[in-house]
């Protein structure tokens, strides 16, 4: 269990590195909402790697069975290996070329607030959220954690898919068909 967790969250945490460090060069030029679908574009493809490693074991180690609450813990580990690897790129990357990358997405923020009307009140009360938000960021361990949740909810989701679709129950001696 412990190779299949290490290659394919390798894997997956290799697939969301690249995707970063190739959009990497244009993060400047890419508005927050672009950004984000690259990211999380890539976090799926990662998350794909669940599935295959799931099956991967189920196939070779569970005899073509696996349980749904056991296929759902593989999948969180893969989860787990492939943030690590993802935190460990931001943490090497953000501080040597992205220093100002928090200042700058504070002040995107504030601009799409106020392209969109709001008042000086209201850019004020973002302004001082985001100041918090940014003294939060600066701190290693919580930049860490904040940059680890970011792939969770996708991996989460995949897990859970992967889990349901691989441990279903099957009757002996009835093919699996697919229905249109």
């Amino acid at each position: 269990m412990k190779k299949t967790i290490l290659v394919f969250g390798i894997i997956s945490g290799l697939i969301m590195s690249v995707m970063f460090l190739i959009t990497l060069p244009f993060h400047d030029r890419l508005s927050m909402e672009q950004g984000m679908i690259i990211g999380y574009a890539g976090m799926i493809a990662a998350s794909l790697l669940i599935y295959f490693g799931v099956r991967s074991y189920r196939d070779s180690q569970g005899g073509g069975k696996i349980g749904f609450g056991r296929a759902f813990g593989l999948g969180m580990a893969i989860v787990a290996v492939s943030g690590v690897l993802y935190v460990a790129t931001w943490e090497i990357v953000y501080p040597v070329y992205m220093p100002d990358f928090y200042e700058k997405y504070a002040e995107r923020r504030v601009a799409a607030a106020e392209a969109k009307g709001a008042t000086p009140a209201e850019v004020a009360a973002l302004r001082a959220g985001i100041d918090k938000e940014v003294a939060m960021y600066k701190q290693p361990l919580l930049n860490m954690l904040m940059t680890f949740l970011e792939p969770l909810p996708v991996g989460l989701i995949a897990s859970l898919i992967s889990a349901w679709a691989l441990s279903r129950r099957r009757r002996e001696g009835v093919p699996v068909t697919a229905t249109a």
